[in-house]
């Protein structure tokens, strides 16, 4: 009986506390909890995390300190304050890396620019910068777009609407940019967008490893490390989708270096029809300075840069326009009015036209303004460091 007794105390004592802990904090955005820290709150909203996190950042001001839980480190400062993001992102910009928990739970990425500080960033960029510049390569990448738009987009959309059915934009996007940075980056196109939606295997994988990173970002450290110790859950879909996404990019870079030794090296872009952004990096730095896992690590960077952004983009634009009738007509009075007059379809368009569509370009900005595709940055100080809005 004695122990019983102890047993409904304990449990009457729990609940004391609970409801306690609920009515002091009943008017919070997120409780702190007992052990728990703010962690339940975060879980139970984690399929709306971008929208809870604005709205408690709303109420605090633009600056909030995350509380995990007890005894694993993981409390966090967020903030939207102009000035503090002013502040780490550029003056005290030599001061906020990555930080060892951001390279830890994005460890698929490998030492690409995302992953990457100091001085292995500044090289990454300045070696991207300097590919993206290059003629040949815009030539490739406007040609590439234009080829996929009028291939596989365009009858996609023509089918679903002759059918009368309803299409998941967003997928089509994502199916499209996919396709479309595989054949950008290593001049492999998978084929994700055609009319009967095939299940592609590295593209499904790509999409269960994003999701498993975000998941990873919102549970303790020990926890998913536990998971991917033991290769339970979402741990094990991020191994085998790893896995997938190595063995095709290992593929598609060994299948170009064979290709490259067999080159005599003087064909032109028309020539080439497997020309890739990797093909520019391996000529701008020597083939000799250069191992497979290097061009894995910046091919995998840039399907992510090149896959979500842009469909998370144009997924938002379309469904904002949907929603402004009289946004949409001024987008389509402009390019009646701007269009040049030539028959066709207009495929040979080239940026110079499209940097006169300037109502199109600020409804564009608008869409990132409201919904941007990367939402948060983060950042690690090396030293300590006061933030001007006093943290």
């Amino acid at each position: 009986m004695a122990v019983l007794g102890f047993g409904e105390f304990l449990v009457a004592f729990l609940l004391f506390v609970l409801i306690h802990y609920w009515r002091l904090n009943r008017h919070a955005s997120i409780t702190n909890w007992p052990v728990l820290g703010m962690l339940p709150g975060l879980l139970l909203n984690l399929s709306i995390i971008f929208d809870y996190i604005t709205m408690i950042l709303k109420l605090h001001g633009g600056n909030f300190m995350y509380k995990g839980p007890w005894l694993l480190n993981t409390n966090i400062f967020v903030t939207s304050d102009p000035i503090n993001v002013q502040h780490i992102t550029s003056t005290k910009f030599e001061n906020y890396g990555k930080g060892d928990d951001f390279r830890e739970i994005f460890e698929v990425l490998g030492d690409g620019i995302f992953r990457s500080d100091s001085q292995q960033w500044k090289y990454n960029r300045s070696l991207l910068h300097s590919t993206f510049k290059q003629v040949s390569f815009q030539l490739f990448v406007h040609k590439t777009i234009n080829d996929k738009i009028e291939s596989c987009l365009l009858p996609f959309l023509d089918h679903v609407w002759k059918q009368g059915r309803e299409v998941d934009l967003q997928d089509a996007f994502q199916r499209l940019t996919f396709d479309v940075i595989c054949s950008t980056v290593l001049g492999f196109d998978p084929t994700c967008l055609s009319i009967d939606f095939p299940e592609v295997a590295c593209e499904k994988a790509f999409t269960e490893l994003e999701d498993v990173l975000l998941y990873r970002q919102a549970m303790p450290r020990c926890l998913w490390k536990l998971l991917q110790w033991l290769q339970l859950g979402k741990e094990k879909k991020a191994k085998e989708g790893q896995e997938i996404i190595d063995q095709m990019l290992y593929k598609e870079i060994r299948s170009k270096c064979k290709v490259q030794g067999q080159s005599s090296g003087n064909s032109t872009l028309e020539e080439e029809p497997r020309f890739s952004l990797l093909d520019v990096v391996t000529s701008g730095i020597g083939k000799e300075k250069i191992d497979d896992k290097f061009l894995r690590d910046t091919a995998i960077n840039l399907l992510a840069a090149g896959r979500d952004s842009i469909s998370a983009c144009l997924t938002w634009f379309f469904w904002l326009v949907a929603t402004h009738p009289s946004v949409e007509y001024k987008i389509l009075e402009e390019i009646r009015e701007k269009l040049p007059a030539r028959e066709g379809n207009g495929k040979d368009l080239g940026v110079e036209w499209l940097s006169q569509l300037t109502y199109l370009h600020a409804a564009i900005t608008e869409t990132l303004r409201l919904y941007p595709p990367v939402p948060l940055e983060h950042k690690c100080a090396l030293k300590s460091d006061m933030l001007p809005s006093g943290h």
